[in-house]
C-alpha cells in the first residue's frame, strides 16, 4: 500500500514537472516574436518580390531655370541582389511654353514644344538591419529649348532654338524618418547660345544638398541649399555665381502617386514656386493581388531619382553692334 502511494506521488511529481516545463520552453520564442515583429517583417522581405519594373508619367510647372513639362518615365531593375539593386531610370518630357509671358530663364520666354530626355544608371543597397538605404546614380540629360519674345519689354527678333546637355551625379541616403540627397549638374558640350537679337543664355552648373524629414509616413518636408554658376557674358564672366535655398513639401497619396510643392530663392532668379506630380506603377501588379507590405526605406529602392532638368539662365541685353548681329 505504501509502495503504491509512493509510486503515485512520484508519478504526480514527474507529471507536474513536465507540465511546468512546457510554458518555460515556449516562453522565449513567444517573447522574441512579439518583441521584434516589425523587424522580422522587414528582414523577411525578398527584394525580388518588391523591386520590379515601373512605368508612369510625371509633370511639373516652371521653376528657376526649368520648364513646364509632362512626360513618361520608367524604372528598370537590372540586377536585384539579396540586399541591393542595380538599376536604370529613363524619362522623356514634352516641354511647354512659359506661363503668362513670365520667363522661367529671366528675360527671354521659353516657347513650346520640344522634347527633353533624362537617363540614370545607379546602385542602391540596404544596410545590415535594413534601417537605411544608400544609393549613387549618374546620367545624362538633354534639353532643346525654343524661345519666344522677351518679358522685359525689349523687342527681340531672330529667335533661335538652343540645345543644352549636362552630366549629372547623385548620392542619397534614406531611413524611415530621414532623407539626404547630394547632387551635381554639369553642362557639357556647347553651353552658351545667342537666343535672339538681344539675349544670350547658358546652362548652369548646379551643386546642391537637401535634407528631408518624414513628418508622417506620407508627408515629407525638406530644406536644402545649392550653388549655381554659368551663363557667360561677352567678357567670359559668369552672369550667375551665387547660392540659393530650396524648400519642399511632398505628399504620397498612395504607393503609386505623389505630389510636391517647391519654393526657392537666389539672387539670380529671385523667388520661384513650382509644383510637380509623379505616378509610377509596378508592371507586375494586377487587380486583387495583395501587395507586400514595405516601409519607406525599402520603397526608396525603386524611387525616381531627382534633379533631372537642365537649368538655363539668360543675361544681357546686348543693345549695341546692331543688336548683336551677326551671331
Amino acid at each position: 500500500m505504501q509502495q503504491s502511494i509512493r509510486r503515485s506521488l512520484s508519478l504526480s511529481g514527474a507529471a507536474a514537472l513536465a507540465l511546468a516545463s512546457i510554458p518555460q520552453a515556449n516562453a522565449k520564442p513567444i517573447e522574441v516574436a512579439q518583441g521584434s515583429a516589425d523587424d522580422l517583417g522587414v528582414m523577411s522581405i525578398s527584394l525580388k518580390d518588391v523591386v520590379k519594373p515601373q512605368v508612369g508619367v510625371q509633370g511639373q510647372t516652371q521653376a528657376a531655370g526649368t520648364p513646364n513639362e509632362a512626360g513618361i518615365g520608367g524604372f528598370l531593375p537590372l540586377v536585384v541582389g539579396d540586399n541591393s539593386v542595380f538599376f536604370a531610370d529613363v524619362q522623356a518630357n514634352v516641354n511647354f511654353a512659359d506661363i503668362n509671358n513670365y520667363s522661367s530663364i529671366i528675360n527671354t520666354t521659353v516657347a513650346g514644344t520640344t522634347i527633353s530626355t533624362s537617363s540614370r544608371l545607379g546602385y542602391r543597397w540596404l544596410n545590415g538591419d535594413r534601417t537605411w538605404m544608400y544609393g549613387i546614380n549618374a546620367g545624362y540629360d538633354t534639353r532643346p529649348m525654343s524661345t519666344g519674345p522677351a518679358d522685359t519689354g525689349i523687342p527681340v527678333y531672330a529667335s533661335r532654338t538652343a540645345f543644352f546637355q549636362q552630366a549629372a551625379v547623385n548620392a542619397e541616403a534614406v531611413s524611415e524618418k530621414w532623407r539626404f540627397n547630394a547632387y551635381g549638374l554639369i553642362p557639357v558640350g556647347e553651353d552658351d547660345y545667342q537666343l535672339n537679337s538681344a539675349y544670350k543664355g547658358g546652362a548652369l552648373t548646379t551643386i546642391g544638398i537637401d535634407a528631408g524629414y518624414n513628418i508622417t509616413r506620407d508627408l515629407t518636408a525638406s530644406l536644402g541649399g545649392y550653388y549655381q554658376n554659368g551663363d557667360l557674358d561677352d567678357d567670359g564672366n559668369p552672369e550667375v555665381d551665387n547660392v540659393g535655398i530650396l524648400g519642399r513639401l511632398a505628399y504620397t497619396i498612395n504607393n503609386e502617386v505623389s505630389i510636391g510643392a517647391n519654393l526657392s530663392y537666389d539672387a539670380s532668379f529671385d523667388t520661384r514656386f513650382s509644383a510637380d506630380i509623379k505616378w509610377r506603377f509596378n508592371t507586375y501588379s494586377s487587380p486583387g493581388k495583395e501587395q507586400t507590405k514595405t516601409n519607406n526605406t525599402i520603397n526608396a529602392l525603386t524611387s525616381t531619382p531627382n534633379n533631372r532638368d537642365v537649368r538655363v539662365h539668360d543675361g544681357g541685353p546686348c543693345l549695341t553692334d546692331l543688336f548683336c548681329w551677326p551671331f
